[in-house]
């Protein structure tokens, strides 16, 4: 809870605690009014300085130029105490409302980690590190492992492996040597480069995503408060009404029928029309429903992060996915041995071996599948080959472990793996002995998710993901996702999404379920954007609306149910208050409803309306 909430609990105890107290004094009429009114400032002060600027502002209607009028209508009906419980229910709801939201989001950029804080830039042979901001183009740049890289340019010297999950989103890290163009925010994890600059850090890549991120964010669209859409017209309304209750009539009394005008009960009247108008089962009950919503969400594993994100929520129609992280483990793990000639245990411990002075987490996956320790002293003349695998003796015998492209510099014969992954061939002394498969593993849940969604009525799921083509057509025939894109950057998510909107009808909500530092600008241009929160990187759960606690994408399908039972909650909620205070008010119009029916419109409507949003919170049967 922050500054601003802890206080206004504060005030709520206070005035709570008077009101209470205050009510045991028998006092003349006069002191009761002063004593209190204190409890009804101290709640209320904020309301009434609101109100007041929205008249000077000539925005008058709204929600707090409501709560201003009916409850000093109830002080001034001599109801004290329902001013100041009126008051002090509008207040409680707030809070509710403002504690599911949380803290205000902090800007986005300063969680992007992908932001270089500095550039080692090559002047007259010294190294000197710099702004990136001061590079210009065509410098050259000095990256050491670790690093990232701060600015878009082209390899002129080096060969390294470049971790690009961050900005694409690929499975796997891929190999740059010399001639290679590379983009800032990719991090550096072996070899030394010296790169020529391209473009100025204001134009490369890792600038035009935190812009593209803090423009998304500007453009989000946003539920508008329900209580500030139906006071535009219900305030005007029944103060106009209350006016003219208590004027025209007796006018038309006096003027046309000859009688007495009986200005005070007129005037009574329109004071009950006021109490009976009192918004307390709204301003109460739907913020509550929408807290119960969030806290049935959060048993679920779902954070909701705001009211307003559960109305979203509960009208998306289309939901769209990243894949490394989101629908896959983003864990490499071998799949299989294929087309060998030895045990398969045998060559997972050649490759193991070779393979095990690398960090490269193809090398660690291996291992992990060896699943023995490691003797380094069985391994000699380990020779690294760039972009293509490793060379060395295990046992004083010749292993050869990579890709097609050393294979083929070793003048050895392979067989071709028509499984989706990466593939590590194996050779012995100069013989083949098969492949090993590597992949990232589908999650549990992910196909049951894509089911549950269908079952819901959602009418599309999309695949987005900077993966390779056909690693990314397989994995969603596998899902039964409808629609794939792959080889996408983090703009062209954006732009996709941007597509899919203009495609979808204004009241068809579309949600972008991701995990990783490059998904936040999509998240935040998405209708709902949805974070996984256990394995996804900060920036995404701050871009995102919704987070899954335990990255399981059968959530989503969950916290769709939630949304919309939380939605029925709140427009029978709706339906039932608007009802019963339109009956009142006619009864009350015509003198026929009386102080009492104008308690039970006020309070009795809001508790039967709090009762029923209790119900949100009770999601086991979904």
């Amino acid at each position: 809870m922050n500054k601003k909430q802890k206080k206004v609990l504060t005030r709520i105890i206070i005035a709570a605690v008077l009101m209470i107290a205050f009510s045991f004094l028998t006092v003349e009429d006069y002191t009761a009014f002063v004593l209190f009114l204190i409890p009804y400032l101290v709640i209320g002060y904020d309301i009434l300085i609101k109100a007041g600027k929205g008249i000077k502002n000539h925005q008058v209607f709204d929600e707090n130029f409501l709560m201003a009028v009916a409850t000093v209508g109830a002080i001034a009906l001599g109801d004290y105490r329902e001013g100041v419980a009126v008051m002090l229910f509008y207040q409680i709801g707030e809070l509710f409302q403002s504690y599911a939201v949380g803290k205000s989001r902090r800007n986005i950029s300063d969680l992007m980690d992908i932001r270089p804080d500095y550039a080692n830039i090559e002047r007259d042979g010294e190294i000197e590190e710099v702004d990136p901001d001061e590079v210009e183009i065509g410098s050259i740049i000095v990256v050491k492992p670790g690093e990232k890289v701060p600015i878009d340019g082209v390899i002129i010297e080096g060969t390294t492996t470049l971790n690009t999950s961050a900005l694409t989103g690929e499975s796997v890290p891929r190999d740059a040597s010399e001639g290679d163009e590379v983009i800032s925010g990719c991090i550096n994890m072996t070899g030394v480069l010296r790169i020529k600059t391209t473009k100025e850090f204001g134009e490369s890549t890792v600038s035009k995503i935190l812009d593209m991120v803090e423009n998304a964010s500007s453009r989000k669209s946003r539920s508008e408060n329900f209580i500030s859409k139906f006071a535009k017209y219900y305030t005007p309304a029944v103060c106009y009404g209350a006016l003219a209750l208590a004027v025209l009539p007796p006018i038309v009394r006096m003027l046309f029928m000859g009688f007495s005008p009986e200005w005070g009960d007129w005037i009574m009247r329109a004071l009950t029309f006021l109490v009976i108008s009192c918004p307390c089962a709204l301003v109460i009950s739907i913020p509550l429903s929408f807290f119960a919503g969030i806290g049935g969400a959060s048993n679920a594993g779902v954070l909701v992060k705001g009211s307003n994100y559960l109305e979203t929520l509960a009208g998306t129609k289309y939901v769209v996915f990243d894949k490394t992280g989101t629908m896959t483990q983003g864990v490499f793990e071998v799949t299989g041995v294929h087309h060998n000639t030895l045990p398969m245990n045998e060559i997972l411990e050649y490759a193991a071996l070779a393979e095990s002075f690398s960090s490269h987490p193809i090398s660690r996956s291996l291992q992990k599948a060896y699943g023995k320790a490691i003797d380094q002293s069985r391994v000699t003349d380990v020779q690294e080959v760039s972009g293509k695998g490793v060379i060395a003796k295990v046992d004083g015998r010749t292993v050869a472990a990579g890709n097609a492209k050393l294979m083929e510099l070793e003048g050895i014969p392979y067989q071709e793996c028509h499984s989706v992954g990466t593939v590590v061939h194996m050779a012995v002394d100069g013989e083949y002995v098969g492949h090993i498969l590597i992949a990232d593993l589908l999650k549990p849940h992910a196909e049951e998710a894509i089911r549950a969604l269908k079952v819901a009525g959602i009418k599309k799921t999309v695949m987005l993901t900077g993966d390779a083509k056909r690693v990314a057509d397989k994995v969603a025939a596998n899902l039964g996702i409808d629609e794939v894109h792959s080889e996408l950057l983090p703009g062209d998510k954006v732009a996709m999404v941007e597509k899919l909107l203009s495609q979808k009808n204004e009241k068809e909500k579309l949600a972008f379920v991701g995990d990783g530092i490059n998904d936040a600008p999509v998240l935040s241009r998405a209708d709902i954007g949805i974070a996984m929160g256990a394995m996804g990187s900060d920036a995404a759960i701050e871009a995102a609306d919704i987070v899954l606690m335990d990255d399981d994408p059968l959530k989503i399908a969950k916290a769709i149910r939630i949304a919309r039972k939380c939605m029925r909650i709140v427009y029978e909620n709706i339906y039932f208050a608007i009802g019963v205070k339109v009956i009142c008010l006619i009864l009350g119009a015509l003198g026929i409803a009386n102080m009492w029916v104008a308690i039970f419109a006020d309070v009795g409507v809001m508790v039967i309306a709090v009762l029923n949003a209790i119900r949100t919170l009770y999601v086991k049967n979904l």
